[in-house]
């Protein structure tokens, strides 16, 4: 019979359910849970686990287990919303865990690939590249307010060492980047408006650009637009859910391309021509800029400048 699995993930602990049968397990959240979660699911059945997305708490058990077993992670508002379908109420990690065994069983959504090593390090660097970044615009914006000279000497040193620290870790990344597709990167940093920051972003947090369907890289980036009709009532369509590094960086990427090729520009300026606002606007192009990025790696060919 087959088996499906919620894991309920905590800073300290897992909470672990199994469909049917609703067997329990709760473990450790550290190397030795994880050894003895996976001892305990080899006696399963197992065809598919089911888990949070925790804002990283679940990253090393994905990697554990999912070279192993098929292992599906799902954002917190959607297990959220399937527990108030079922009538559960409660919120509790064991009740958690049981939700997410009976939503892997009636789910199918993409299995997670555990990333490379290169690919963990790569994601490390660039996402601390944009908490430094933050840092430093947080300071720049205070130095704009500050009258008192003293403080103002303090905000400039600290803007200083973060600019240091920026440049530190844009030679790690690039020096790490290679390891993680030396052809892709290469392939990427020719398009017009791509830099290196981009393309550390793109080959970290959307290691599957090249590898998947236009509409599934472009749900996956979240710029794909979800209809929101009911009976003769047809509304706006509207963009959600995705990966929010992948998003950041090809904003900028856009608006690049729409400054400086004839294609995205013409494309623009007709979405404006037409009453959309100027984000919307923006958003197509990104969306056309992922699955042209998408095509490329998919059949390595070279970025092409398309006329207006």
């Amino acid at each position: 019979m087959s088996a499906f699995v919620g894991i309920d993930v905590a800073k300290a602990s897992l909470a672990v359910a199994v469909v049917p049968g609703n067997q329990r397990l709760e473990v450790g959240n550290d190397a030795k849970g994880h050894a003895q979660l996976a001892r305990w699911l080899a006696k399963q059945p197992v065809v598919r686990i089911l888990l949070e997305a925790t804002g990283g708490y679940e990253s090393a058990l994905v990697a554990a287990l999912a070279i192993r077993w098929p292992v599906v992670r799902v954002p917190p508002h959607r297990a959220r919303a399937f527990a108030v379908a079922m009538g559960k109420s409660a919120k509790t990690d064991p009740i958690d865990a049981l939700m997410l065994a009976r939503m892997a069983a009636v789910t199918e959504g993409p299995v997670v690939t555990p990333p490379s090593e290169a690919e963990v390090r790569l994601q490390a660097l660039v996402r601390r590249r944009s908490q430094v970044v933050g840092q430093r615009d947080d300071e720049r914006r205070r130095l704009h307010q500050a009258s008192d000279a003293f403080v103002r000497q303090s905000l400039q040193r600290q803007i200083r060492l973060m600019q240091a620290e920026i440049a530190r870790l844009d030679r790690e990344i690039e020096a790490c980047v290679p390891a993680c597709g030396d052809q892709r990167a290469q392939r990427l940093r020719a398009v017009p408006g791509i830099g290196a920051v981009t393309v550390a972003t793109l080959l970290a947090f959307l290691p599957e650009l090249g590898q998947l369907e236009n509409r599934q890289i472009s749900a996956l980036a979240g710029l794909a637009p979800y209809n929101c009709d009911s009976g003769s009532h047809q509304g706006a369509r509207r963009i959600r859910g995705g990966r929010g590094a992948v998003r950041r960086v090809l904003y900028m990427a856009a608006w690049s391309a729409v400054r400086h090729q004839a294609d995205f520009k013409g494309r623009y300026e007709g979405l404006r021509a037409k009453g959309k606002c100027a984000k919307v606007a923006l958003v197509a192009c990104m969306r056309v800029l992922v699955i042209r990025l998408n095509a490329m790696l998919r059949d390595g060919s070279e970025w092409r400048t398309l006329p207006a």
